[in-house]
């Protein structure tokens, strides 16, 4: 049933009209920021349309054919040979393809093609879900769209993607889009708090745990509503990148120590802690844009560090308007830079001493 998933009431509308006036699409394209449940949603819509006891329009949640159609056994990222088929459910007739690497193999598109062709064996409709379609590279989608061009009417393709854009025009023009929006942090505070999060179980490798209130809170506003995301962060981990990073603001804002700041930079690179580089980074833009939201008088509800407000308001009380752009402005012409060959320490050196004379 819709009601279990979380968020995006005008999607559940939008596919309750078409299940209740049995004007599902031969072809549907899920579009939307990753971890907000397009997937999720996908299958729900698989369920509600081969449910043997169905409430209403939608499935029940309780047959044996809506406990199957969830239940997907995963071959290793690693297996070439079991990614150019079809990847199918307990039940005979939901199957998806998964990408192998970053793309998702023609092979895969072509065992599609096959199967959309036979009649459902045991619901009323097969349904294909493509995972991550806009890693359909070229022969994948001209093989994919033989099938688009003339679908069987039990056949339903639902194509689950964050940049639709990267899809052929022919095939965006053969499919009905459904637009997901990023969820609000109280909907992802309260999931994490104690929704049911069983769903979530394939969300990119993430395990559900037990979270505090706190972090709770923390994950949902760092999530940018993605509840993929939230699952997928380590609120320990930040909070500890957050403190190096709010001292290199410090330094920025408070003190002018360039010293510091150098040290920051030092450590910044160190070898043991080069898988934070970029995360860190992201942590002081993070910082940045919320010092800049204060300094602005805007609604300080939209933080993103709301648990820290009282250090950023010290911040900010001493950061001129326009700096926090020109700090923002620094760091991205620094991440251009990674494109080429460059002594990453000596251009740390330069981004922070750079920031600290803006």
């Amino acid at each position: 049933m819709f009601d279990r998933l979380i968020g995006n009431q005008r999607v559940k509308e939008t596919l309750r009209r078409m299940l209740a006036t049995r004007r599902v699409p031969g072809a549907l394209c899920f579009a939307g920021e990753e971890g907000v449940g397009k997937k999720l949603f996908a299958l729900e819509v698989a369920k509600a349309l081969n449910c043997r006891t169905p409430a209403g329009v939608e499935a029940c949640d309780d047959c044996p054919s809506c406990a199957r159609i969830e239940r997907f056994v995963w071959p290793s990222a690693d297996d070439r040979d079991a990614h150019k088929k079809l990847i199918w459910s307990a039940h005979p007739d939901v199957a998806m393809a998964r990408p192998y690497n970053r793309a998702i193999l023609v092979d895969a598109m072509r065992d599609l093609e096959r199967e959309a062709n036979f009649r459902p064996y045991e619901g009323r409709a097969r349904i294909f879900i493509i995972e991550d379609a806009e890693k359909l590279n070229e022969a994948a989608s001209n093989a994919l769209l033989k099938t688009l061009e003339e679908p069987p009417a039990t056949t339903h393709l639902f194509l689950v993607t964050q940049r639709p854009a990267a899809l052929l025009p022919t095939i965006r023009s053969r499919c009905q889009t459904v637009r997901f929006s990023p969820l609000a942090a109280a909907e992802i505070e309260a999931y994490l708090l104690g929704g049911d999060r069983s769903s979530s179980a394939d969300r990119k490798g993430a395990k559900v745990k037990k979270i505090s209130q706190d972090d709770a809170r923390l994950l949902a506003h760092l999530s940018r509503g993605s509840i993929g995301r939230a699952l997928a962060t380590d609120a320990e981990s930040y909070r500890r990148q957050r403190e190096a990073m709010l001292d290199v603001l410090g330094a920025l804002a408070l003190t002018n120590d360039r010293a510091r700041l150098l040290r920051a930079a030092e450590e910044l690179n160190d070898a043991k802690r080069k898988d934070e580089y970029e995360p860190r980074l992201e942590v002081l833009e993070n910082l940045i844009h919320d010092v800049w939201t204060i300094a602005l008088g805007a609604n300080t509800e939209q933080l993103v560090n709301p648990d820290v407000l009282d250090q950023l308001k010290k911040i900010a009380a001493r950061t001129e308007g326009a700096r926090p752009a020109r700090w923002l402005r620094e760091i991205e012409q620094h991440r251009q830079g990674f494109a080429v060959n460059i002594n990453r320490k000596a251009a740390t050196d330069a981004l922070f001493l750079s920031m600290a004379s803006q």
